[in-house]
């Protein structure tokens, strides 16, 4: 970790900058970390420094405000947002990071400076950094973790899975998560684990305990043995089975995850994706790992095969607020509302009517989603059945998947939260059911 102002300073600017702007506009923290030219000239360790403060500040907002809060006589005004986001990303590294607290409180001090908007906060910033510093130890613990959750996140979580649960869940997304890893050829998995030093999950994926810095030079890219792929997220693909010969449908593919499992099951796959940059990825992906998938850009809400033909077998991982992924993109839980979660299923209900259109009688269809709010899991997939009585659900395994009983709710469906196998690491929330059609649907 950086020890003094001069060696952080550009890591700290491009840190303050991308926490703010984050909370400001609502947008994605590696995206407004790439869009800054600064931090494409950082060294790796220094982007990788960079990303650490602001992922960091966002994950621990509420206790870093309640730390700040301590030794501040007054709020600062509404309009001071990047005097704000530099005193908060110093607070972050010292609580914490472990940060020296002459590196973060100098580095801070001169960053106050560099702005016009700033430069009056200089003196109230060395003055306040400086307590925080000498009192980091007792500040991590002034408020409790669940202080981190946006109150609208709070409620529906506490509604939807007990206050029990909120201390694991708010504690969920506090660190890195680990690396997870689904390999191409499963049976591979011991020799595979051995190779990278990782563990083997009941699941099948395996785990690194963090990220590498260049995941090309890890054992198995160039030869596309494996690809990324949270433990989760390779669930819903699962679901299917073997699908051997079969037609398979991926909507929404892009990354790829899980269009690269349905080629490795066998399938005979189209991947449709209506960006094309995302297709891109997914067809470079598909490249590396020697599979191969008919790619089409298009809106999976309307796309139509031209043939007319129907799949035996579609997979829905449908656009979502994506709460479930908050272990490591913490920005979801500022740049997200309820507005967002009814807005979302407005266009889930309409997709998962039109993919059921797309299934084969006697097909499966597969709807999925990385967010925590049953809103966009639970109750579109109970309103689709309530009005295709063609289709049934079919129950998940808890066993054969490799996921604890809980996992599984009493409908059949798969359930997975990220306070799940805490002491490995978690995993990310995600809801994804499997529902049949019957062999008399059309006829």
């Amino acid at each position: 970790m950086q020890d003094s102002p001069e060696t952080g300073l550009p890591a700290r600017r491009a840190a303050a900058r991308a926490y703010a702007e984050t909370l400001q506009r609502g947008r994605p923290l590696d995206q407004t970390l790439a869009s800054q030219p600064d931090f494409k000239r950082l060294d790796p360790r220094d982007r990788a420094f960079a990303r650490l403060i602001a992922a960091t500040a966002l994950r621990r907002k509420g206790q870093i405000g309640a730390a700040l809060s301590e030794f501040l006589e007054r709020p600062l005004p509404d309009n001071a947002i990047h005097a704000m986001a530099l005193l908060e990303t110093a607070a972050a590294q010292m609580i914490f990071l472990e940060t020296p607290p002459h590196a973060a409180v100098g580095a801070t001090v001169t960053l106050m400076g560099e702005r016009k908007e700033t430069e009056r906060y200089k003196s109230l910033a060395n003055a306040v950094l400086r307590k925080v510093g000498q009192n980091a130890d007792s500040l991590s613990h002034l408020a409790p973790v669940e202080t981190n959750l946006p109150v609208w996140l709070m409620v529906g979580w506490t509604d939807a899975y007990g206050e029990e649960a909120m201390p694991g869940l708010a504690e969920s997304w506090m660190g890195e998560p680990p690396l997870d890893l689904t390999l191409k050829d499963p049976a591979e998995a011991a020799q595979r684990a051995t190779a990278l030093d990782a563990e083997c999950l009941p699941t099948g994926s395996l785990r690194l305990a963090r990220a590498p810095r260049d995941l090309t030079r890890l054992e198995g890219f160039a030869d596309g043995a494996w690809w990324v792929q949270d433990a989760a997220a390779a669930i819903p693909a699962r679901l299917l089975g073997d699908l051997t010969g079969k037609r398979a449908l991926d909507l929404c593919a892009a990354p790829g995850g899980k269009t690269m499992q349905l080629a490795a099951a066998g399938a005979d796959i189209t991947a449709l994706d209506r960006s094309e940059s995302r297709l891109k990825r997914v067809e470079e992906n598909l490249a590396r790992t020697g599979l191969s998938a008919a790619l089409v850009k298009a809106d999976a809400a309307k796309w139509t095969p031209p043939d007319g033909a129907l799949f035996d077998a579609v997979l829905l991982d449908a656009p979502c607020t994506a709460t479930g992924t908050l272990r490591r993109s913490p920005d979801v839980a500022w740049s997200k509302s309820p507005e967002d979660v009814a807005a979302l299923a407005r266009t889930q209900t309409a997709m998962i009517r039109h993919a059921a259109a797309l299934v084969a009688p006697g097909g499966s269809l597969v709807y999925c989603t990385c967010s925590l709010q049953p809103d966009e899991g639970e109750a579109i997939v109970r309103a689709f059945l309530a009005e295709h009585p063609e289709f049934q659900t079919a129950a998940a395994d808890a066993s054969g998947l490799g996921l604890p009983d809980e996992a599984v709710t009493l409908d059949g469906w798969v359930r997975t939260r990220p306070d799940f196998w805490a002491k490995r690491g978690g995993m990310d929330g995600f809801f994804a059911a499997r529902m049949n059609k019957s062999r008399s649907a059309g006829v």
